[in-house]
């Protein structure tokens, strides 16, 4: 099992910058995948930025450009640095993780996900 605790977002101007991270623990061997995920009201939750082993980020078209994602495998923990910021962004953003576990000929992959913290953008 994988435990995620992301940290608090909070309220920022438009243009104004703001850092998220999530660390994981428990059994945290072959994560192989960690990104973020966000909600706005009244709209499906939606990848923002991701990572995966061996592979390039992943980034949303809206966010591209603004933020940028990190990874620190040895550390278990995923950073999103988001730059100007406008009220489009304004969700609960959600860290996840993706664990594959290869057993015999059968490979097994749980997904995890933080609890959420709210982002807000507003002047």
């Amino acid at each position: 099992q994988v435990q995620l605790m992301e940290s608090w977002g909070g309220l920022v101007q438009p243009g104004g910058s703001l850092r998220l991270s999530c660390a994981a623990s428990g059994s945290i061997g072959s994560i192989n995948a960690m990104g973020w995920y966000r909600q706005a009201p009244g709209k499906e939750r939606e990848l923002v930025a991701g990572t995966r082993s061996g592979s390039s980020a992943t980034y949303a078209n809206s966010v591209k450009g603004r933020f940028t994602i990190s990874r620190d495998n040895a550390k278990n923990t995923v950073t999103l640095q988001m730059n100007s910021l406008i009220p489009e962004d304004t969700a609960v953003y959600y860290c996840q993780a993706d664990q594959t576990l290869q057993l015999g000929p059968i490979s097994r992959t749980s997904r995890y996900w933080g609890q959420g913290t709210q982002v807000t953008v507003s002047s």
